[in-house]
């Protein structure tokens, strides 16, 4: 059956005070430009995982609007998202290939995918709570902050691969970030990107050789996985990550329209993304997650009608299906990247903090403060453990000591009646 939507008053205007429910549209040439702005939203983020992946970005591009269109009919086409690519993957695609391929990577994108779609099917059938028990504020957290932090190596090796071009990049970032409003503001990373590509195509950095020979119209680059399950430990982390990227969308799009009973697809939407991300790894797309920017765009526009979704999936799909785009996304360089980078991946870990502060976590117990320091610690150090083909690497291990520690010393504490004095002021 296709979806249906009412037309929200005369379908030209939101009116002040009013939004657009996800069951309501504007007219159709209005809904398309709104679907065409998620896109532009995205696209920054979403084009950067390829990118400093390796992974062909018309596959990515693919299985992001395929798994749009997927998350929508899933969820009833009542909960408006966006499925990106995940930075949750950065780390563990960056270890599984410096140690075996590509289709290891793919490999262990499919395994977090079906472990996330699950997890999905276990809330669907027993709500929310365990989750919650598992990972409370300070741990999600830590294991947000630690992502972020844990990549800060790759960002800054890209910084100094062209220091002028990164600086330029994440001048123009900084920039947009502070002087625009609104939907300017929010697309700081692809405004800093542009910017940045052009000053270093005038500095003849960029080759464009792949441009003009890629055709125009032809399928995307696919990858099948290549089964091997040393690479899975370094992935696992991931899905904690998108369990708490998802349950916390949810969340959002409840409050902002003011509908609880969205809080309900929680299940669903747990399911559908894992499901898009098993697509994903079967074919060599990146992982994906729900995104913060077209939440961003929802509340700017006080549209959140789920039909600018589905213009946006099939925007990217028709995308993924110019080789010509790909060609022209791979030709970003190092420094570009590295400008960026720098800012990106420093911004995961502060919501990784936010988390913290949003959720009032007291640091004044020992639980909490050897919680995050030690995860962090971990991640940020990237230690890594071996035994035989078996890689456990820094933020694998940082998230399970995250999880170990604060149950841990939580049970103790418990135990003893209570929390104790703080070992530090």
């Amino acid at each position: 059956m296709l979806p249906t939507w009412t037309l929200h008053r005369d379908g030209r205007s939101v009116a002040e005070g009013e939004i657009v429910k996800p069951g309501e549209r504007l007219t159709w040439p209005l809904t398309v430009g709104l679907g065409a702005q998620h896109v532009v939203a995205m696209f920054g983020a979403t084009f950067l995982v390829p990118v400093i992946t390796g992974f062909p970005p018309s596959a990515t591009l693919f299985f992001s609007g395929v798994g749009t269109l997927l998350f929508l009919v899933i969820t009833g086409n009542r909960l408006p998202s966006y499925l990106g690519s995940s930075f949750a993957f950065l780390a563990p695609i960056g270890a599984a290939t410096a140690t075996g391929s590509t289709g290891n990577a793919v490999f262990g994108i499919l395994v977090v995918g079906m472990m996330l779609a699950l997890v999905g099917a276990i809330v669907m059938i027993t709500g929310t709570g365990w989750i919650e028990a598992l990972m409370p504020p300070v741990v999600t957290g830590a294991i947000v902050a630690l992502i972020g932090f844990n990549l800060s190596g790759v960002a800054t090796t890209n910084f100094e691969a062209a220091p002028w071009t990164a600086t330029v990049t994440l001048a123009v970032v900084l920039l947009v970030a502070v002087v625009f409003r609104g939907m300017a503001a929010r697309l700081a990373i692809l405004l800093g990107v542009v910017v940045g590509y052009v000053f270093a195509a005038v500095a003849g950095a960029i080759d464009m050789t792949a441009v003009r020979d890629a055709a125009w119209v032809g399928l995307p680059d696919f990858t099948a996985p290549d089964p091997s399950w040393a690479v899975v430990p370094a992935f696992l982390p991931v899905v904690l990550v998108l369990v708490a990227e998802n349950v916390g969308h949810v969340r959002t799009v409840a409050h902002l329209t003011e509908d609880e009973s969205i809080n309900r697809l929680t299940g669903r939407a747990l399911l559908a993304d894992g499901l898009a991300t098993t697509l994903a790894g079967a074919g060599g797309g990146s992982g994906t997650t729900t995104y913060g920017e077209n939440i961003g765009v929802m509340a700017a526009t006080r549209v959140y009608s789920t039909a600018a979704y589905w213009v946006a999936g099939l925007v990217a799909i028709l995308l993924s299906l110019s080789p010509k785009v790909g060609a022209l996304i791979n030709t970003i360089p190092a420094g570009v990247l590295g400008g960026v980078t720098v800012a990106l991946y420093g911004l995961i870990g502060i919501i990784g903090i936010k988390i913290w502060i949003d959720n009032h976590v007291d640091f004044s117990r020992p639980v909490n403060q050897f919680t995050a320091a030690v995860a962090l610690v971990i991640g940020i150090g990237d230690l890594t453990l071996s035994r035989g083909d078996v890689q456990l690497t820094g933020i694998a291990l940082g998230t399970l000591a995250a999880i170990v520690v604060y149950h841990g010393m939580s049970t103790i504490e418990r135990s003893r009646g209570g929390a104790t004095t703080p070992p530090v002021a």
